[in-house]
């Protein structure tokens, strides 16, 4: 936790820490966060069911601004509930070289099976214990004589190294622009005969020989904003999208009243409206033949 927030201060860190949570209210790392001038919560889980310890929790993150979380030396397993709530939103560090040695002991577990290497891993949690994409790794040589403690010290300085450098990157990934024309890739190029080309300097996703669906503006027009622009069904539904969020929604220049423009860049993106706005889109321009073939992929 002191390395992220440290790392934090630093005049080109991506994140600020807004909240520091424990559920042990004697945690010295409650007391280093207040000194810097961090919020903290506290709230043991005695005598607390886990899904009310976790549902105060939640409440305090949310309370507090805060769009991710990084778990660090939390020593509770986090319920699926939890887990589903903050999906994709939470990352931990794990003392192993994932997919290795999940769960406790795993130095120990290093050594007595003659590993070269210990090491560190940054992953995405999901409900599986220790089981989400590793977002980065560092090995850490075993030298002779090494105990469990002798090579946890070493890892541990991996770790703190590892961690904040991970966290960034990937709260950085949803104002990438590499990262979100792929996501938007992924969706597009999954709806049938769907093709990619570059148009007026944009990634352009149509029908194969057909019409266009879907463009992606980086910066168009030097507006400085990364949008996903899809088909709607005309000037109505434009200025009730824009009135009912005009930071994510808004007109694109030169594409007239069939188009909506779909702020990508503000850190929140729903993929699920991503995907279904597609869809409609692709629906809008596709031959009957193909949507009736969609239809029938749905319906099983």
């Amino acid at each position: 936790m002191a390395a992220l927030l440290y790392a934090s201060r630093a005049a080109d860190c991506p994140y600020e820490i807004v909240l520091v949570a424990a559920n042990d209210p004697g945690a010295a790392g409650l007391n280093l966060a207040a000194a810097e001038g961090v919020a903290t919560f506290a709230l043991s889980h005695k005598g607390m069911d886990r899904p009310a310890h976790e549902a105060r929790l939640d409440a305090a993150l949310r309370d507090a601004g805060a769009q991710f979380v990084a778990l660090a030396g939390y020593m509770r397993v986090l319920t699926e509930d939890f887990v589903v709530r903050w999906e994709g939103r939470i990352l931990n560090v794990h003392p192993s070289l994932l997919p290795l040695y999940k769960g406790l002991h795993t130095h120990h577990q290093a050594l007595v099976n003659g590993d070269s290497h210990g090491g560190c891993s940054v992953h995405v949690v999901t409900p599986a214990l220790d089981d989400g994409p590793v977002l980065g790794q560092t090995p850490v040589a075993i030298l002779p004589g090494d105990t469990p403690d002798t090579l946890a010290a070493r890892v541990l300085i991996a770790e703190h190294q590892l961690y904040s450098r991970c966290l960034a990157g990937y709260v950085m990934r949803e104002r990438s622009p590499e990262y979100l024309v792929a996501q938007v890739r992924a969706r597009a190029l999954g709806l049938p005969e769907s093709d990619e080309v570059v148009s007026h300097g944009m990634p352009c996703f149509g029908i194969a020989k057909g019409k266009k669906f879907a463009y992606v503006a980086v910066d168009h027009h030097g507006d400085g904003r990364i949008a996903l622009l899809v088909k709607i069904s005309g000037a109505d539904e434009q200025a009730a999208l824009i009135d009912m969020d005009e930071a994510r929604y808004f007109r694109p220049a030169y594409f007239g009243d069939g188009w909506i423009a779909i702020r990508l860049d503000l850190g929140d993106t729903d993929w699920d409206t991503v995907a279904d706005r597609l869809e409609r889109s692709w629906r809008s321009v596709a031959p009957r033949r193909l949507t009736a073939l969609l239809d029938a992929a749905d319906a099983f």
